[in-house]
């Protein structure tokens, strides 16, 4: 069956999201250079992020809760438990495919850059 594609604009850039189910949800999220996405993490959700293009910088929390700036390069994926605080970089224009479980309100935002609560 042919899937609708749904684009939802971001003050970041956007996603479209290309897959969902009651198990999964698929998306490409495209960051423009210079922008980050909110420091946050999930109760629930579960994902794994792989980038397709461009470079960013990735904060993501270790096992001993401390931050830690990871470079991602074209090609390289990574995974995101539940409850570890995260945020995308985007040094470069880059398009990220997600994959994660469907919870897609799950989103406790610690910091923001665009006012969002």
């Amino acid at each position: 069956m042919k899937q609708s594609i749904q684009r939802v604009e971001k003050p970041w850039g956007y996603e479209l999201i290309w897959a969902k189910t009651k198990d999964y949800v698929g998306k490409i999220l495209h960051i423009k250079k210079g922008h980050k996405l909110s420091l946050q993490f999930h109760k629930i959700k579960e994902e794994t992020i792989f980038l397709s293009s461009g470079k960013m910088i990735f904060l993501f929390e270790n096992e001993k809760g401390e931050l830690q700036e990871i470079g991602l390069n074209p090609g390289e994926a990574h995974h995101i438990p539940t409850g570890r605080k995260h945020r995308m970089i985007a040094v470069e224009d880059c398009d990220v495919f997600e994959v994660s479980t469907p919870h897609l309100d799950d989103v406790v935002r610690l910091e923001d850059g665009y006012g969002r609560q």
